[in-house]
């Protein structure tokens, strides 16, 4: 016959996996109830115009798929603004090669552009300089104090006055609208021009 200590015994062990199971979901109860909130995810309007980072004297090189260099930029600083998400860099320079090895250059004091590149402002002593090299003795050059381009569209527009030249010719004008897709560009206000002969 079984002792009464070694009954009660088995009787309780019956029940402890549940006992177990109770105190182990109360544990976690309790950890749940008193764990450290999580981070909230920074929100649009915790954002603010202070840069999230700055690069100094710094060079960027993009590559394409096949690891044919697409451009390179250069400048003295870079700030990125998280608020609007645009990036300023202070003398600017940056040399893109198309696929078609038209050679495209740009320098200003300042440049602003979005996350993506797709849209792109030059401010202060802005030039573009673009070479084809189907017809490398007639590059187009395009001064100003500022140019605003969207380079995705292949287009480029100023409000201030431009020199456009493009080989020995030379065009000027109080406002520009160059749209490279339909070969066009459009010069307003005063505009004068200087015409070479083809032989020269």
């Amino acid at each position: 016959m079984k002792k009464p200590l070694q009954r009660a015994w088995e009787h309780a062990s019956i029940y402890l996996p549940v006992v177990l199971m109770a105190m182990l979901a109360m544990g976690t109860w309790w950890l749940v109830r008193h764990a450290p909130k999580p981070l909230q995810v920074q929100t649009e309007s915790a954002l603010t115009d202070d840069p999230d980072y700055v690069m100094e004297r710094f060079s960027v090189h993009q590559f394409d798929g096949s690891g044919r260099l697409t451009n390179v930029m250069t400048g003295t600083q870079a700030r990125h603004l998280p608020k609007s998400d645009v990036l300023e860099v202070d003398d600017v320079r940056t040399r893109s090669i198309a696929q078609d090895g038209v050679v495209t250059v740009a320098s200003a004091q300042r440049g602003i552009s979005n996350s993506d590149s797709s849209e792109v402002q030059l401010v202060g002593d802005a030039e573009v300089l673009r070479t084809s090299p189907q017809n490398p003795s007639q590059p187009m050059r395009v001064t100003g104090e500022f140019l605003h381009a969207w380079t995705n569209e292949e287009r480029v527009q100023s409000h201030l006055p431009v020199v456009l030249n493009r080989g020995k010719d030379q065009f000027t004008g109080d406002s520009m609208n160059y749209d490279n897709i339909s070969q066009t560009t459009e010069l307003n206000g005063r505009v004068k021009g200087i015409i070479y002969p083809k032989n020269q």
